[in-house]
């Protein structure tokens, strides 16, 4: 997700049909510069070079969407006649299977369609399999100087996995967060066996949405980090072959 503003002017996006390295490519309707959804980057026309602002963004499961946010808005058509809970590439994520219209390199370290957790910060790019989050639902890490804490969940079906999303198998999901308190000082987390994380120093429960949910700081609210949150590798890899990949404790 992206600010849609570029020098003071806002852009309107729609889709070129266009792919590079099976990922889309995106275009504006004031200028029709072509932009690379992976990094917001300007590839063609007149903002060629330019990159939009990352945002902070999560795909997270409904009921935890309407847990947390009851009076969150839903952007929907009305009366649009669109299947919203249909996939039509269902299998496109299966463990063992290979990405669709994608015929680059594969990265052997992680498996081509397997969900990550990814950031560049500067010239640096670190990543974290989906699979090794399930295993610590926890991890902290330092990428270009900058302290993160990613915390995982499950909860969230696979909107890749069969032709009903409902149906899809659980991936979990995932938050990136800056492990920095209210007060200005640094927390550490981990999970107990039942998967809830506290942070060391108080004690405090915390959600995949980075809010204290219990104990002294309960109401409080983490800063989110933006970065890639649910990224397939092949596609990530294919542009950043230098990440660093995050092993596990063991």
């Amino acid at each position: 997700m992206f600010r849609r503003t570029v020098d003071g002017e806002t852009l309107d996006f729609g889709t070129t049909g266009a792919l590079r390295d099976s990922n889309l490519l995106m275009y504006d309707r004031q200028t029709e510069s072509w932009w690379q959804e992976f990094g917001g980057e300007g590839v063609i026309g007149h903002y060629a070079g330019r990159k939009l602002e990352q945002l902070y963004l999560s795909i997270a499961s409904w009921g935890d969407f309407k847990a947390m946010f009851p009076d969150g808005k839903v952007l929907s058509r009305p009366a649009s006649g669109r299947s919203y809970g249909s996939n039509p590439y269902s299998g496109y994520d299966r463990p063992g299977s290979s990405p669709f219209l994608f015929d680059g390199p594969e990265d052997p370290r992680l498996p081509a369609v397997e969900r990550i957790v990814a950031l560049e910060r500067g010239s640096d790019a670190w990543a974290v399999s989906f699979t090794t989050l399930a295993e610590e639902r926890v991890v902290s890490a330092s990428v270009g100087g900058e302290d993160i804490v990613v915390f995982w969940t499950p909860g969230t079906a696979s909107a890749l996995d069969r032709g009903s999303i409902k149906s899809g198998r659980d991936v979990g999901t995932a938050g990136i967060f800056s492990p920095v308190g209210p007060d200005g000082s640094m927390l550490t987390f981990a999970a107990d066996a039942a998967g809830i994380i506290t942070d060391e120093q108080t004690g405090s429960a915390w959600n995949i949405f980075g809010h204290a949910t219990s104990g002294p700081l309960e109401g409080t609210q983490l800063t989110p980090a933006p970065g890639r949150i649910g990224q397939l590798w092949f596609s990530w890899a294919v542009y950043r072959p230098d990440t660093v990949v995050y092993q596990g404790k063991g």
